[in-house]
């Protein structure tokens, strides 16, 4: 199987990533098939519309517990909200992927 060459963001959080503040996302295990060294077109989750291409530098389990300050500061958002936020995505799973990438 092909590894994925596409990935989806919130709208809001696309500016983040072209403007390379944003280096990381987190996902649960459905999304973490990504290979290090692939190029992936970047689109928005609610319109579908490409913003750019990235390079995946890696993927690395990830327990929700141990989402800190670092994961934030690469995130580009608080460590509060971004704990908020990956509990709204994934309320059922605390076995996650940190995936790591820049732009391409």
């Amino acid at each position: 199987m092909a590894p994925p060459s596409k990935i989806t963001f919130f709208e809001f959080l696309t500016p983040l990533i072209t403007s390379g503040q944003k280096t990381i996302t987190i996902r649960d295990e459905s999304e973490s098939h990504y290979v290090p060294g692939t190029q992936v077109e970047v689109f928005t989750l609610e319109t579908d519309i490409k913003v750019c291409d990235i390079k995946i530098l890696a993927v690395k389990p990830l327990h929700f517990d141990d989402i800190n300050e670092f994961h934030a500061q690469q995130e580009a958002i608080e460590l509060p909200k971004l704990k908020r936020l990956i509990r709204e995505i994934y309320p059922n799973t605390n076995t996650l992927f940190e995936i790591s990438y820049e732009l391409s």
